[in-house]
Formats: structure tokens, C-alpha cells, sequence
């Protein structure tokens, strides 16, 4: 356990300035020295930062991610949206997609879908977001829309597609409850077997996320199918996302 590779992903959401990026500076020189260590570190900050955090990541071993980005691969007359080749242009190498907040706010499958094979025709990296809200848990429906948002967000895509799974339960984000143990093993375990029947994707990691923090990492880090985490509010505090990623290695 103490030495799989895990990935960190820090979700800033709508939070941020330039003076932020003052944070990361104990990141970054833990970063440095524990490059042993076997994970990857990913911020994702809004778009005002992107460019910032590009330049200041850029000889350190961060990776720099969007939040999200518009179907579109070309350019053209959408007023306030951002493209994955833009992002790209910025040197950002990941970008988050299907986030229960963006699907709350219009974002369909078929709309998500669309914007998973655009980012991955800039080459980025996709972090791919599903989950079932509570009131869909509570009715068992839990496999159901899982199952749904899996095989039309990921239509079409070619076996070779870099694709990051984060289950994160809408329930459990930003509310400070997590699933039980036996609830995110089944739920991993049916997220992999739906993957592999139903797409031809062969390599991909299956990462947690939804109210993680460091009095609850060293319990998600039991389950072993868990491949790394989706990381909100804490995120935002470097003496949290280092004692995170800390406790994943003891």
C-alpha cells in the first residue's frame, strides 16, 4: 500500500487570486523533496489562474489542470467560454469534465461526451467525474446512473484514450460524509467491470473523490482499488494537501 502510485488532484473551483499562488510555495518544496514518493501532483485552478500557475509549476513536477472546458474544438462566437485548445495553448496537460456541478449547471452526457473527445484531440488528459446524487442512492439507483453516465460520457473513445475515473458521489461532496467502506469497494468494483464491458478502454485509473481530508485519508487509503483522489476544500489549504498526500505513504 505504502508505495502505489497515487494521484492528487486539487480542485480550486471558484476560488483564488494572484495572491494564491504564494500558497503553493510549501507544495512545491515538499514536492521536491519526497520525489520518491510515487504520486502525481495536479492543481486545477480556476481559468484566471491557469496561466500563472503554468509559469510557476513549470520546473517543478506539478501539473497544471482546468476545471472544465467547451465542446468546441474551434474557435468561435460563444461569449465566456474557454475551448480545450486554448487551455492548452496555456501548457495545461489535464482538464476536469462531468463534474456534478457542471452537470447540475446544463451539462448533459451527450454534451460531456463531445467535450472528452475534444479535449483529447488537444492531447489532454481527462478527468472524467460521475456520481450519483442522494436521492438516486437512497432509491438504488446508484448502478443505474453510474452505468448511463459511463457509457454515453465515454462513447466513441479509443482504447488508447488518456482517461482518469473520479467517482464522486454528489452527496458526499463539500458535506464532510463519505461512503462507507463496503459502499465505495462495490461501487469501484462495478465502475471497472462497466468500463471494460461496455468501452474499449484497457488502461485507466479509478480515483475517489468527495469531502477528502486528512482526518479521512488514511481509511480511503484501505481500500485498494482506490487509485488517488479528487480533492476540494482542503486542497485549498497546503498544510491539508501535504498532510494528505503524507498520510497516503506511512
Amino acid at each position: 500500500m505504502t508505495n502505489k502510485f497515487r494521484y492528487f488532484i486539487a480542485n480550486w473551483k471558484m476560488y483564488g487570486n494572484l495572491n494564491s499562488l504564494k500558497s503553493i510555495n510549501n507544495v512545491i518544496k515538499f514536492t521536491k523533496s519526497n520525489s520518491k514518493k510515487r504520486f502525481k501532483l495536479i492543481y486545477c485552478p480556476p481559468y484566471t489562474l491557469l496561466s500563472a500557475f503554468c509559469a510557476k509549476l513549470q520546473k517543478s513536477s506539478i501539473s497544471v489542470g482546468a476545471q472544465n472546458c467547451h465542446e468546441k474544438n474551434e474557435h468561435g462566437a460563444f461569449t465566456g467560454s474557454v475551448n480545450a485548445q486554448m487551455i492548452k495553448n496555456l501548457g495545461v496537460k489535464y482538464v476536469i469534465l462531468g463534474h456534478s456541478e457542471n452537470r447540475i449547471n446544463g451539462d448533459t452526457d451527450d454534451i460531456i461526451n463531445k467535450k472528452i473527445k475534444s479535449a483529447l484531440n488537444q492531447k489532454l488528459t481527462v478527468i472524467f467525474c460521475i456520481g450519483e446524487t442522494l436521492y438516486q442512492r437512497n432509491n438504488k439507483g446508484t448502478n443505474k446512473i453510474i452505468k448511463k453516465q459511463i457509457i454515453k460520457g465515454l462513447k466513441g473513445l479509443k482504447k488508447n484514450s488518456k482517461i482518469i475515473i473520479a467517482y464522486e458521489p454528489v452527496w458526499s461532496i463539500g458535506t464532510g460524509i463519505i461512503p462507507k467502506n463496503y459502499e465505495l469497494e462495490k461501487n469501484i468494483k462495478f465502475i471497472n467491470s462497466i468500463i471494460l464491458k461496455n468501452t474499449k478502454l484497457k488502461k485507466f485509473r479509478i480515483l475517489y473523490g468527495g469531502s477528502v481530508n486528512p482526518k479521512n485519508i488514511e481509511n480511503l487509503n484501505t481500500i485498494s482499488m482506490i487509485d488517488g483522489y479528487l480533492i476540494g476544500g482542503a486542497s485549498q489549504d497546503p498544510k491539508k494537501l501535504i498532510d494528505i498526500i503524507k498520510k497516503s505513504y506511512n
